[in-house]
């Protein structure tokens, strides 16, 4: 079954479309079977892979709301490498429709039973707050990856989304787990980089990522081409810190796995 990653932040502006795309771009360039599912009626991500959202006849809407098949949906994002479950903003009529439906949080995980072993990897890019949509790709997902930008505004928003991971894993998924936190728009010169850095060393060491993603403008230019960064620019900082952040996460995964079969094996 395929390992999937919802990728979250209730504050918005901290790169989580950005990293939802890179990463997925870049478990591609690992070889990685790859799906990406933009749940943000914004629907940026499917722009930043090329799709043309407006010009769309069925997207992920369609997929929650009319029970339409998964795979009869997903586009094939050659460019990008990976196949894509597209968004627009008739997703937006989803966040509200949804509330009237029994076990609306399950719909996304109900329509990822079609996919079977297609993938090996399925990113979720999330909405920026904690809503319906939000709380289905925490349902249906294995771990969650937060991107955080190193400011003190987003710091004190952390606390409470880790706090709602909580409680989610108590109420419907219990596996759920936090795959990391990942910094994002860091500048090293920054005191105030350095000073957020601090405190998340103090207070979140464990889920803590290694890999720091630097304020780069070719990550901001790249969505504009349809492209993510390790297409538009594979030598650009920003590129080549998303694929440092795929064999991070790669290894912590296998290195998760391995536990796993060992506390089977000794149970």
């Amino acid at each position: 079954m395929p390992h999937i990653i919802a990728v979250t932040n209730q504050k918005g502006g901290v790169g989580k479309t950005t990293t939802s795309v890179n990463l997925a771009a870049s478990l591609a360039i690992r070889r990685k079977c790859v799906l990406l599912i933009d749940l943000d009626p914004q629907g940026n991500a499917s722009t930043g892979s090329g799709c043309q959202k407006d010009a769309l006849e069925t997207s992920v809407y369609h997929v929650l709301m009319q029970n339409k098949n998964i795979l009869d949906v997903v586009i094939h994002q050659e460019r990008a490498g990976y196949d894509l479950l597209p968004a627009n903003e008739e997703l937006t009529v989803a966040e509200t429709a949804l509330l009237k439906v029994d076990g609306r949080e399950y719909q996304l995980q109900k329509a990822l039973k079609n996919i079977g072993n297609s993938y090996d990897y399925i990113i979720i890019d999330c909405p920026p707050t904690l809503n319906t949509l939000t709380v289905n790709a925490l349902v249906a997902a294995n771990s969650v990856l937060i991107p955080l930008q190193c400011e003190y505004y987003p710091l004190e928003g952390l606390s409470g989304l880790i706090s709602t991971i909580q409680e989610l894993q108590e109420w419907v998924n219990k596996d759920l787990y936090i795959e990391g936190i990942l910094r994002t728009m860091v500048d090293s010169r920054s005191r105030l980089s350095i000073d957020v850095t601090k405190e998340l060393y103090e207070h979140f060491a464990a889920q803590l990522l290694k890999t720091v993603i630097p304020r780069n403008v070719r990550l901001a230019e790249a969505p504009s081409f349809g492209l993510p960064a390790l297409y538009y620019d594979a030598k650009s900082p920003g590129a080549k810190a998303y694929l440092e952040l795929t064999d991070e996460i790669l290894a912590r995964i296998k290195t998760r796995r391995t536990e796993q079969q060992k506390q089977l094996a000794t149970a």
